[in-house]
């Protein structure tokens, strides 16, 4: 399964920026996504995730801004986020695990570059 992931880029503090993230194909059916994430000079990070019936899971400091979905027919799923801080600054990726029961993450796509400037 490859992963493409695209959406990031420059923008200011307070603004949006809408992350997508396209399977090349289905997986199993119960596979979870979810996006990380990276800043410089830290570790990677979980961001959120998102399962097969669209239930969703948030790390504590994007909740409320952040919102992930997901469109089956075309195995994508996207990360809105609103109100972004400066330290939102990170390479975004995604990545896709084929159980809920599974802790590892098996494919990971290339990463999209997110900064915000304050």
């Amino acid at each position: 399964v490859q992963l493409q992931a695209f959406g990031g880029g420059l923008v200011q503090a307070g603004g949006s920026l809408r992350l997508s993230c396209a399977a090349s194909e289905r997986t199993g059916s119960s596979y979870v996504m979810a996006w990380f994430r990276q800043a410089p000079g830290k570790e990677r990070e979980f961001v959120a995730r998102i399962n097969l019936s669209g239930n969703t899971y948030y790390k504590d400091s994007v909740k409320g801004r952040f919102t992930m979905s997901r469109d089956n027919a075309k195995n994508t799923v996207y990360l809105q986020m609103n109100s972004l801080k400066p330290e939102d600054t990170a390479v975004y990726y995604c990545a896709l695990k084929t159980s809920v029961l599974s802790p590892v993450y098996s494919f990971w796509g290339q990463g999209t570059e997110v900064t915000v400037s304050s």
